[in-house]
């Protein structure tokens, strides 16, 4: 299959995978050199603020809930799952990604920053 040919559904799945292995030279190598990277209740961010949110994880588990490809952008219900100091920090997410020429220009995350910041101070504090 020809790089145009792949689905963004497929390229989102692609970016998953990555972040689960923690590995960024992956995910970056999925990104459009000029992507607009948000977590909505944050400014615009860049790798090395997603490699904060890794460092920490002794594991990482994203699991898509529910997902909808409408043209050349992927919505998705799901829940990331990181693995710090023995715990597990759950966090319902709402992503778009939106994906032209198989790399990905834009990813939004809608989450919830006071159950994060909650929970991750929870777990560090074991």
């Amino acid at each position: 299959m020809y790089e145009s040919e792949v689905s963004p559904s497929a390229v989102v799945r692609s970016l998953i995978t990555a972040i689960e292995h923690k590995d960024l030279a992956q995910v970056a190598d999925l990104l459009a050199e000029n992507i607009s990277y948000e977590n909505m209740p944050m400014k615009p961010i860049v790798l090395k603020v997603l490699q904060g949110f890794l460092d920490p994880a002794e594991a990482v588990e994203w699991q898509v809930l529910s997902e909808c490809e409408r043209g050349n952008t992927v919505y998705n219900e799901r829940l990331d799952r990181f693995k710090i100091n023995g715990g597990w920090l759950d966090l319902p997410i709402a992503g778009v990604f939106r994906v032209e020429a198989g790399k990905i220009t834009l990813w939004r995350d809608y989450f919830d920053m006071a159950t994060y910041t909650e929970r991750l101070k929870q777990l560090k504090s074991t």
